[in-house]
């Protein structure tokens, strides 16, 4: 009888020694993993000396590395065409758009008192997955004019947008001024009037769509989002992200006050593209969205993800 008894516990022992060692070097990994990262964070903000940079796992939220969190969670910005992929997977997966339905771009855009003007090459009618590679605003004013007050803001707070992310002390929390008109709707999916948030909360928000997509591959909604961020940063508006020599999937956001003035810049992207296991994202508080994503280029381009 005694040896009976003793023979599992003998088992149920290694087996805790196991369990044991698996968890030590999962942790060591990660600790390493973060080192690097960080390292790669340090060299990218040594040439944008302003940049705010933020590296999260996308399984754990572990926030990896990063590079002035305080003030990156404290800043407050409108956060420009870096809500359309939110908006449009929203759209998508609740049955309100088509992602076949083609819009044609004028290229001359004004809503209110902003000029919201195309960049992106001349084109016939663009699709969904066209339309977020170009971050098209014709496309996409069109998209939130469909929309309601109501409709929007779920389409934030789904993916936490609206909401403390709990990265850092002391943080802010998104400003959303209810719209009441569809010019304000469509401002604010655009991301120019009624709504400031911080790179935490975006990067965040990205986190959770990454989790979607990833938890819904066959949808339209999760393929015409997720072939839309590729090509936005790989030949599209966002392209200059894809320097880093990883492959990525991200967006741009170009902004300024909502009273006017200098632009800044976001980027906030999944890699790797093919399987994303981090969110990056960077934040200029004066420049450009390209400019952010040849920030986020720096980063992969020495980080743990770039191959030898």
């Amino acid at each position: 009888m005694w040896q009976r008894a003793w023979i599992p516990l003998v088992v149920l022992t290694v087996a805790g020694a196991s369990d044991w060692a698996q968890t030590t070097n999962a942790r060591q990994g990660r600790a390493q993993q973060a080192v690097h990262w960080q390292r790669a964070v340090e060299e990218a903000v040594n040439k944008s000396s302003d940049a705010r940079v933020l590296v999260l796992e996308i399984g754990t939220g572990h926030l990896l590395a990063r590079a002035r969190l305080a003030e990156a969670s404290r800043t407050l910005a409108t956060p420009g065409s870096t809500l359309k992929p939110l908006i449009l997977y929203f759209a998508l997966a609740s049955g309100r758009w088509d992602p076949e339905h083609r819009v044609a771009c004028n290229r001359q855009m004004h809503i209110g008192s902003h000029e919201l003007d195309c960049s992106h090459p001349v084109s016939g009618p663009m699709t969904a997955e066209q339309a977020l590679a170009w971050s098209c605003n014709s496309y996409f004013a069109e998209l939130a004019g469909t929309l309601t007050a109501a409709e929007l803001r779920q389409a934030l707070s789904e993916r936490g947008l609206l909401a403390a992310t709990g990265l850092a002390p002391l943080e802010e929390v998104a400003a959303f001024r209810e719209p009441r008109r569809r010019e304000q709707i469509q401002l604010a999916a655009l991301g120019v009037e009624g709504i400031r948030v911080t790179l935490p909360e975006l990067a965040e928000a990205y986190r959770s769509l990454a989790i979607e997509l990833a938890a819904h591959p066959e949808t339209a909604a999760s393929k015409t989002v997720t072939a839309g961020l590729r090509d936005s940063a790989s030949f599209g508006m966002a392209g200059a992200a894809s320097l880093g020599g990883v492959p990525i999937a991200g967006k741009t956001g170009t902004a300024s006050a909502e009273s006017g003035g200098a632009t800044h810049g976001w980027f906030i992207g999944l890699a790797p593209a093919e399987a994303p296991r981090v969110v990056v994202a960077v934040y200029l508080p004066s420049g450009r969205g390209s400019d952010a994503a040849q920030v986020a280029a720096t980063v992969l381009a020495r980080s743990p993800l770039r191959k030898p």
